[in-house]
């Protein structure tokens, strides 16, 4: 008896395909405004790590205003899941007009 192995090997390919092709929508939705609210916090800390050559230490303040406003809008999208209203993340108009409210980022 002789095995194909050819359509096994086309799975394979097909699968690591779609692990690339999921890789990068991925990215690309960390990078659109409407998805992720930390997108300016999270840009100015990896700038501040290519400017200073990866210290760590030179780029905490970022780090920490980044986990801040992560937690922030992460409290928002539990309380809005909790009160049923979609989507649970506000998109960046909504967010604009949340944090006019607060005058200001409490971040």
């Amino acid at each position: 008896m002789h095995l194909d192995k050819s359509c096994c090997r086309l799975k394979k390919k097909s699968r690591e395909k779609q692990y690339h092709t999921d890789f990068m929508s991925q990215k690309r939705r960390l990078q659109d405004y409407d998805i992720n609210p930390c997108l300016v916090e999270s840009n100015a800390s990896r700038k501040c790590l290519e400017v200073n050559q990866s210290d760590k230490d030179m780029c905490a303040i970022y780090f920490l205003k980044y986990k801040n406003c992560r937690k922030f809008w992460h409290g928002i999208m539990m309380q809005r899941r909790q009160d049923g209203i979609k989507p649970h993340m506000p998109i960046a108009e909504e967010r604009k007009r949340i944090l006019a409210s607060l005058e200001g980022a409490p971040y």
